[in-house]
Order: structure tokens, then C-alpha cells, then sequence
């Protein structure tokens, strides 16, 4: 495939690739800086390009892989334990869901994404492929890199967990009722709190927020740990000085720093 090919291929997917990038990681920055590694990544091996899958099937796993990147460094539910909760309730033959309820949820927009950031990460990306951007269940296995008896479980598994959560909308509404803000507004504000870098009036919803919520103090309490770890441990002790080992310029990196030229005046 020629660059001037790809181009054309990714202008094709690019509307796709972001709406995947978007409700799979819920950030609108982050999705867009995913499309565009995506999209230098693409440039950059044109030239290995076979057509062994399509450019949708091609582009989709360079995003994907690098979204999962993204989403490993983050901390979500384990997916056993949703698993488990999920198939359980739908084992039981008294288990049902208002269906006319699901229906008005899943037809507006911020309630089938907010159902959707509850799944499984790998499952989100399962219905975002399948039932969103139309490819096929072996697309998807390829994307995901497992076999095509895995792609439908997930697919199985991730309408099921879909379903539930947005029969569950009640539920988590009522849980965070009368608190200020989303969570995910919330807790994309904490590092600007921590930081000092909100104005009063956000700075307060966020504390309003974490003293309501029932999930985002913990998450808070550990960014605040993580965060005075890597503090303390890049702070030099008191009597250490120049005997601190990370702070030792090695002898031979030396010798090579007084080879180069020094700045020219």
C-alpha cells in the first residue's frame, strides 16, 4: 500500500477510530492522542502493509494495542469479579430487567457511555467493535489477538454485562445522588486539585464530590500515597548529598560529557 493509499484508508476510518478511542477510554484527549499515534504508526509501516486484513482491521489493532497500553496503567475492576457477578445474576431463572427502562437508557447517549465505562475493559472493546463500528466477530479476534471461540464469549459475555448495567443506572444514581459532579469529571480533576491548580468553586465541588462518593475516595487516598511515595523517594536525604547513587553522574557517561564541545558563546 502506497502512503498516498493510507492516507486515503485512514481518512475513511478516522471518524470510527475516534468514536472507538473515545468511549473506550473516556477521555477526549486521551482518545485523540491514541488516533494520532495510531495514525504515525500507520504512516510509519505503510510500506508492510500486505492486505492480509483490511485497513479498518489493520488500523483498529494498532489502536487497539495502543489503547490496552493506556488502560493496563490505570486501575480497573478485576474482570473476574464482574464476570462472576454478571453470569451469576443471569444463571438465576428469577433474574429479569425492565426491559422498556433498558431500551430509554441505551438510546441516550450519556447513559449507554456511562453503562459502557462500567464493563471490562476487553469487553467495552468487544461491542465497540462489533455492534459499534460493524466488523465482523474474526475482526475482532484478530484485533484482540485470541481465537474466534474467545471473540464471541466476549461478545456473549459483554452484551450480558452491557444489559445489566444499564438496568443498574437507578442504582449507581441513587448511590451518588446529591453529590457534586460525575466521577469521571471528578477524578480527572484530582491531579489539578492535588496540585493546587483548580479555582475555588471546582476545588469544592471535587471535595463536595469525594466526601458523597462512594468509589472515589479510595481511589483519592491512593493517589495521594502514590504520589508523597514518589515525593519522598526522589528527595534527597538530609546527609546524603552527592553519596546518593541516583543522583552519580556514572565515570564513563562522564568521560563522554567532557568529549563534546561546550556551548558556544
Amino acid at each position: 500500500m502506497t502512503t498516498g493509499q493510507l492516507a486515503q484508508a485512514i481518512a475513511d476510518q478516522l471518524p470510527g477510530l475516534l468514536r472507538y478511542a473515545r468511549t473506550l477510554t473516556s477521555d477526549t484527549a486521551t482518545a485523540e492522542d491514541l488516533v494520532q499515534e495510531t495514525v504515525t504508526r500507520a504512516l510509519e509501516r505503510a510500506e508492510g502493509f500486505r492486505y492480509e486484513s483490511s485497513p479498518a482491521t489493520w488500523l483498529h489493532s494498532i489502536l487497539h494495542n495502543l489503547a490496552m497500553d493506556h488502560v493496563r496503567r490505570s486501575h480497573e475492576v478485576p474482570v473476574a469479579d464482574v464476570i462472576d457477578r454478571v453470569e451469576a445474576a443471569w444463571r438465576d431463572d428469577s433474574y429479569t430487567v425492565d426491559a422498556e427502562q433498558v431500551v430509554i437508557r441505551a438510546q441516550d447517549a450519556a447513559q449507554l457511555r456511562d453503562a459502557l465505562v462500567h464493563l471490562p475493559v476487553i469487553y467495552r472493546s468487544a461491542l465497540l467493535l462489533h455492534d459499534g463500528a460493524g466488523l465482523t466477530t474474526a475482526q475482532v479476534a484478530q484485533i484482540h489477538r485470541i481465537g474466534l471461540p474467545a471473540a464471541k464469549q466476549r461478545l456473549r459475555r459483554g452484551r450480558m454485562m452491557l444489559v445489566s448495567e444499564l438496568a443498574r443506572a437507578d442504582e449507581r444514581a441513587a448511590a451518588t445522588r446529591g453529590v457534586p459532579l460525575r466521577c469521571w469529571d471528578a477524578r480527572r480533576s484530582i491531579s489539578d486539585y492535588l496540585d493546587g491548580a483548580l479555582d475555588a468553586a471546582t476545588a469544592g465541588r471535587v471535595v463536595g464530590h469525594l466526601r458523597g462518593c462512594p468509589t472515589c475516595p479510595p481511589l483519592y487516598a491512593a493517589l495521594v500515597a502514590a504520589t508523597g511515595a514518589l515525593a519522598a523517594a526522589g528527595a534527597p536525604a538530609p546527609d546524603a548529598g552527592a553519596r546518593d547513587p541516583d543522583s552519580v553522574v556514572p565515570p564513563a557517561l562522564a568521560r563522554r560529557l567532557d568529549g563534546l564541545p561546550g556551548p558556544r558563546t
